[in-house]
């Protein structure tokens, strides 16, 4: 608490500072958001080593976590219910209790592009009312491609990929601190890179959908793999 006060004071003060620096407002949140961080939030490690800072999303009793994701996953499933029916997106519930939701490419991205299909907006909006109404939990984004070019630019465009996916969340109002960006290029294909076929299951965006479990929630920011 006496953390809590002084980070507020800090804030209070640098709000009510009047300057000439035209970079003051931005010099000052970021000031504002270190001094949240620091106070309110946690720092954890993500698989890719990145240093992850977020404000405390809530955590929940261990016991109700499965009510917690049936609830939220029954909900999901009743959304994208068409978009499940055509096979644009599918729907697992993991062993940790946290969702999976595999998205096609060939519904949200145009080949070799980051930016997103405006057909897929209305599909994102469904995931993003969900997940608000959810808000003990951290959301990983997850992009991968197929073989096709070097590994480099296919490592750049997976992260292009998950970040434009997460910048739609952020633009739903869903907190920066529940959202995880990760770029896993062509390193863990679903099927052979040999066929067309194999290639277009590849190109893929996951969303696994964590629970905060009290006692746990480190936990909550790591980011699965080769699930």
């Amino acid at each position: 608490m006496k953390k809590l006060a002084l980070a507020v004071a800090i804030v209070s003060v640098l709000s009510a500072c009047a300057t000439d620096d035209p970079n003051q407002r931005a010099k000052n949140a970021a000031i504002i958001g270190a001094v949240a961080g620091a106070v309110i939030g946690h720092a954890v490690e993500n698989d890719k080593g990145g240093l992850l800072v977020g404000a405390a999303v809530g955590a929940a009793a261990g016991a109700g976590i499965g009510h917690y994701m049936d609830k939220q996953q029954q909900e999901m499933e009743a959304a994208l219910a068409e978009e499940q029916a055509n096979h644009d997106i599918e729907v697992q519930r993991l062993q940790d209790e946290s969702l999976k939701i595999d998205i096609s490419s060939e519904i949200s991205f145009d080949f070799g592009s980051a930016s997103l299909k405006p057909a897929f907006m209305p599909t994102l909006q469904k995931v993003s009312d969900i997940l608000i109404r959810y808000p003990r939990t951290v959301i990983h984004v997850v992009g991968h491609t197929d073989s096709v070019g070097s590994e480099e630019y296919n490592m750049t465009l997976s992260r292009h990929r998950s970040q434009s996916v997460v910048n739609y969340f952020v633009l739903q109002g869903i907190s920066q601190s529940r959202l995880v960006t990760v770029g896993r290029g062509e390193t863990e294909p679903r099927a052979t890179n040999e066929t067309e076929a194999g290639r277009q299951l590849n190109r893929r965006v996951e969303i696994y959908v964590k629970p905060v479990i009290e006692g746990q929630e480190s936990q909550a920011y790591e980011t699965p793999q080769n699930i």
